[in-house]
């Protein structure tokens, strides 16, 4: 669901797009809404969606209030939880170590700038397609909190007039947008997109095959061998089925030479 702006073009108006009753006007009940509506909490000012960047907490002072601040919450969850943080030697520091976790390591792509691309001129005016891969993928589930991980594949078709990129920058997008929490389904896009924005390729793929273990570990707990796998296509390898069939045999080519 798309966010509505409100009229001054701000913060966006959730509030918008909450029902309201059969024949409760707006003045009604205050402001138009019953009871169990307006029990819903609006999103922190400047909050924005779990895989969105946000500016204004790179520099170290802005990441360690945030620390303190999650570290008390954390706190808290562990007093309703009834877990001992205070005496306890396993856990006296946990609630500081997990959110200095959060903020520096498992969520750092919302909050750092995005990676350096090195260009490199297509002096040899490349037109075939370049895969690289694997590239590790380790990201956290937007639904349950619990760890993503498997491997990205890319091909890339540059443009013979344009530029190409250095093959490590791949591996630093994978994984600057895998830094947050994420579903498989828009991490594949998001990744394609930064890179077409970037660097205007003929064509580009991206696969992802990961174990997620929102599924291996809790729920119907599958087996570690249950992967998920899935692929965005953009410019002419979203057309071209000979293009698509010769990136995916290179990338279960590579994919294969893992477990040997």
């Amino acid at each position: 669901m798309r966010r509505k702006l409100n009229r001054k073009g701000g913060r966006p108006d959730y509030a918008s797009d909450i029902p309201r009753q059969p024949g409760m006007g707006r003045n009604a009940a205050g402001d138009g809404m019953n009871n169990s509506a307006k029990k819903l909490r609006l999103p922190p000012r400047g909050a924005a969606l779990c895989n969105e960047a946000i500016e204004g907490f790179a520099d170290r002072a802005a990441k360690a209030a945030m620390i303190a601040e999650a570290s008390q919450k954390l706190e808290e969850l562990f007093d309703v939880l009834r877990i001992d943080h205070v005496n306890d030697h396993n856990t006296r520091d946990t609630p500081r170590r997990v959110a200095k976790m959060f903020v520096e390591e498992v969520l750092r792509g919302r909050y750092d700038a995005a990676p350096k691309i090195t260009e490199f001129e297509n002096v040899e005016r490349c037109d075939r397609l370049i895969v690289t891969g694997p590239i590790d993928v380790r990201s956290t589930c937007a639904h349950h909190l619990m760890p993503i991980h498997g491997q990205a594949y890319i091909g890339v078709l540059p443009s013979p007039e344009g530029k190409i990129i250095g093959l490590s920058k791949y591996d630093r997008i994978v994984e600057y947008f895998c830094a947050r929490l994420q579903i498989q389904e828009e991490l594949v896009s998001q990744i394609g997109n930064y890179i077409v924005d970037a660097t205007a390729p003929k064509g580009l793929a991206i696969r992802i095959s990961a174990v997620h273990m929102c599924r291996t570990h809790r729920g119907v707990r599958a087996s570690e061998q249950s992967r998920m796998i899935n692929s965005a296509f953009f410019g002419e390898m979203l057309h071209n089925q000979d293009l698509k069939n010769e990136f995916l045999h290179e990338a279960l080519a590579l994919e294969r030479r893992i477990g040997t």
